[in-house]
């Protein structure tokens, strides 16, 4: 499990060589009328690589332009919400939600203020709310399966880890959270079925050998204890 909840997600640009050459890029003054989706980009890209003032200019200027679009309050949402300002980040990803009410990228963001507050309930809620929308939305799937861990409800994520799981069939991070969650639930043969797969793929996979060893062990003792009970003399 640990293998997932320290997987790191972003819903911004990877920092490479175009975020790079944007770091001391100024916005202009005039000229921008066609350019929403350059600004709404160059957002991205400062906010990848935490210069989280150009970001805000960027963002800003894109909201200027098309003030009827979520994704700029979502990157300003996620600024905030990176520097620890939740209700400024709960204020823009609610303006996105109101623009684009079916946005995975704002629900999911409202998702992840209530769980900074430590809302798990309102948290897991808005979780599901996204990846109704889109199952394939890694923060939210993350969220998720970190409130449930604290919740102790497994029932959902492991529906959503499953759905994944048929999009992302080689995931092995999320195959073996996946695997440890029918263990906790004492779906033993499903669970020995995954490890399986994962050692197959990758046999130097040392986690799901290990785990792969308990299980079989637990089988054959079940097994055992089963014999026993249907032949006591023996």
């Amino acid at each position: 499990m640990e293998s997932f909840e320290r997987r790191k997600t972003d819903d911004h640009l990877t920092e490479d060589a175009w975020s790079n050459s944007l770091r001391g890029t100024i916005i202009p003054d005039k000229g921008w009328s066609q350019h929403y989706d350059l600004a709404k980009e160059m957002g991205d890209c400062h906010a990848s690589v935490g210069d989280y003032t150009r970001a805000r200019q960027c963002y800003d200027k894109a909201a200027e332009l098309a003030p009827d679009e979520a994704g700029p309050y979502v990157g300003l949402g996620v600024i905030h919400l990176q520097i620890g300002e939740l209700d400024d980040a709960e204020t823009a990803f609610r303006v996105a939600c109101r623009l684009e009410p079916k946005s995975s990228k704002a629900l999911c963001g409202l998702a992840m203020s209530a769980q900074r507050r430590g809302q798990d309930q309102q948290a897991f809620d808005g979780y599901l709310k996204t990846l109704e929308i889109d199952p394939d939305e890694m923060t939210a799937l993350l969220g998720l399966f970190q409130v449930s861990c604290r919740m102790g409800s497994f029932g959902q994520i492991i529906r959503y880890l499953e759905l994944y799981l048929e999009m992302h069939p080689g995931d092995l991070s999320v195959m073996f959270s996946l695997a440890a969650l029918y263990r906790r639930d004492g779906r033993l043969e499903r669970t020995r079925e995954l490890l399986e797969r994962i050692v197959l793929l990758e046999p130097e996979h040392a986690d799901a050998r290990n785990l792969l060893e308990e299980i079989e062990h637990s089988m054959v003792e079940s097994m055992d204890r089963r014999t026993t009970c249907l032949n006591p003399m023996r």
